[in-house]
């Protein structure tokens, strides 16, 4: 069973207890840029929340309400303390986004460009990212380059990957994941189930479904051309270190080279 508010709180604690560390490169390519940023699936407001609060004048964009309902309320206690920053969330599908303003810095962080359906709908985003960069703008895009170990376990079984406190409701969650791969379409499909408890309550399930559709540096690279962007660095970490061919992640800052 779905539940959505729940959804966005165990997304939250999965990724609290698992900080992926990228947040100082996003306030130092925006402080690098005029102050102006688009996040792309923007989530619960992980990135655009601090990146407001640091001054900057931000457009999460989702298609999940809930999602940016948390990032409304974190905003919220976050505001008091960013007199001359700004964030504006916008419900929309993202591959089909049209706005009227153009931005210095437009974000897709950590894999959200794989949750898309296939090359077609990362293609449309990457589009998407180009049409709203101004010139001399940046566009950055995260995605994981899962290595054949890693897609080894991808063969239907159980894992649990962790047990943490929800200081928000007062639960125990565990969150387990069970994952099959199809090589020949290069996707996945992954199940995670988060069960929550109280100590004098039984259980509760909440279950997500996501499909992955993987794609390498070069594919990335690109999309990204067609798009019409320039790629200016490929880093295989956030501090921007140099892409090598074991990395098993790759940050790609593009540039626009034509309007």
């Amino acid at each position: 069973m779905a539940d959505k508010d729940a959804l966005t709180r165990y997304y939250d604690l999965d990724l609290g207890g698992d900080d992926p560390d990228d947040l100082d490169m996003y306030l130092a390519l925006a402080d690098a840029t005029d102050g102006t940023v688009l996040e792309l699936m923007a989530g619960s407001g992980r990135i655009a929340v601090p990146l407001a609060a640091a001054g900057h004048h931000v457009v999460a964009v989702d298609n999940d309400a809930a999602m940016l309902g948390r990032a409304a309320a974190l905003w919220q206690r976050t505001s008091d303390r960013a007199p001359t920053g700004s964030l504006e969330l916008v419900e929309a599908d993202a591959t089909a986004l049209r706005l009227k303003k153009r931005f210095g810095l437009v974000i897709v962080a950590l894999n959200s460009l794989l949750l898309l359906d296939g090359r077609t709908a990362q293609s449309d985003l990457m589009k998407v990212a180009a049409r709203h960069v101004k010139r001399p703008g940046l566009v950055v895009v995260d995605v994981w380059l899962p290595t054949p170990e890693d897609l080894v376990l991808y063969d239907g079984r159980l894992v649990l990957d962790w047990v943490r406190d929800d200081e928000a409701t007062g639960e125990h969650v565990a969150k387990t994941t069970s994952a099959r791969y199809q090589p020949a379409a290069r996707r996945a499909e992954i199940t995670s189930f988060f069960d929550a408890w109280r100590d004098t309550q039984e259980l509760h399930r909440t279950m997500r479904t996501d499909r992955i559709s993987f794609l390498s540096a070069d594919e990335l690279v690109s999309l990204a051309e067609v798009a019409g962007l320039k790629v200016d660095q490929l880093s295989g970490e956030y501090e921007m270190g140099d892409f090598a061919a074991d990395s098993d992640r790759v940050v790609m800052v593009c540039r626009k080279f034509a309007d």
